[in-house]
């Protein structure tokens, strides 16, 4: 039985703490329950939408319809190999906590995506990643629902089609509810310190057998020292993606601004440092009405205080402009955006 209430402000609900309101909100702990708010809302003409913590994602205005939020709880061990073990993962877990479990279970390959806000099914939806590692990296499969067919499907790390901060699940949207998904972690220290702070880090630690949960500590200092904590700052972390170019672009903007930092890919193509385009812009620190650009990391944009989703929007889309007119380079935008724009 499904507990549905009405004009919920959603608040709590996300990290950015915009006062929004859901017409119609529900909890859900079991995939028998989340059936049941999709039967609801075909039955009533209902919207639906779905999220885990709240931590990538922006409202832009009220919500029409039925907003479910995933609960579901539970970690196992599936398998025991001699180098790894897979682990399967229900999708409301915390994703912090599952780190630290994995941790515990002396495993290797969540430690760079330590203190990461969110939940475990969100996590594919991005394909998160920090500090030199990607959720695909370590990704062996996961179930969703397919709301075309109302089928149960097992995905593999292929059928997702993950890549930079992407995924199937992006690319379509609105189709797919995670249900549980599955990591094949190392038995061994992956350490992979090529993020070059928290090399630096590392070293300045002296210890010089690699160690999982330390590295998991520094990430954590790391994070903590340039991202501000949501519960005191309302966010969603990283508000744009670093900008892929071409080369001969790349190769331009590197000329003109050598101290531009750039990270070449595959396919020839160049990663740049959002932050840095936009701290160059003049915005860093910046204020607009009740929103701004933090003061330690540019990237992210931060809610003074009694904002709302258009107030966010407003920003961003005038901190994209300028970076757009300055260097020739578009931005794009991180959380996923839900609501009607007021």
């Amino acid at each position: 039985m499904i507990d549905v209430r009405q004009q919920v402000d959603l608040a709590p609900w996300n990290s950015f703490h915009l006062a929004e309101t859901a017409e119609y909100f529900c909890q859900v702990e079991t995939t028998a329950q989340l059936r049941e708010c999709l039967t609801l809302a075909e039955r009533n003409g209902w919207p639906l939408q779905i999220i885990g913590g709240g931590s990538n994602l922006l409202l832009a205005g009220p919500l029409s319809g039925l907003l479910v939020v995933i609960r579901s709880r539970g970690r196992r061990v599936l398998q025991r190999d001699p180098d790894s073990l897979l682990v399967e993962v229900e999708a409301g877990e915390n994703w912090h906590q599952l780190v630290n479990w994995t941790l515990d279970l002396g495993l290797s390959g969540l430690e760079n995506l330590a203190l990461i806000p969110g939940t475990a099914g969100a996590a594919p939806v991005q394909n998160i990643g920090a500090y030199g590692v990607e959720l695909a990296d370590c990704f062996d499969s996961l179930d969703a629902l397919d709301r075309q067919t109302g089928e149960c499907l097992h995905l593999t790390r292929e059928d997702c089609r993950f890549a930079y901060r992407d995924s199937l699940f992006k690319q379509q949207a609105g189709r797919w509810l995670i249900l549980r998904i599955r990591l094949r972690l190392s038995r061994r220290p992956l350490h992979r310190i090529d993020y070059a702070p928290l090399r630096q880090a590392w070293e300045a630690t002296g210890v010089k057998r690699p160690d999982p949960r330390l590295l998991a500590e520094l990430v954590c200092a790391i994070r903590r020292s340039k991202l501000p904590d949501p519960d005191v700052l309302g966010n969603a972390g990283s508000f744009f993606k670093n900008p892929l170019v071409a080369a001969d672009q790349a190769l331009a903007l590197a000329e003109q601004y050598p101290q531009l930092p750039q990270y070449p890919q595959s396919g020839g193509q160049y990663k740049l440092a959002a932050g840095w385009l936009i701290e160059q812009a003049g915005w860093k620190g910046r204020r607009l009405g009740p929103v701004g650009v933090h003061s330690e990391q540019a990237l992210v944009l931060v809610n003074h205080g009694g904002a709302r989703g258009r107030d966010v929007l407003v920003l961003a889309d005038a901190v994209a402009a300028d970076v757009q007119a300055r260097f020739g380079v578009a931005l794009e935008r991180e959380p996923v955006l839900l609501g009607q724009v007021g």
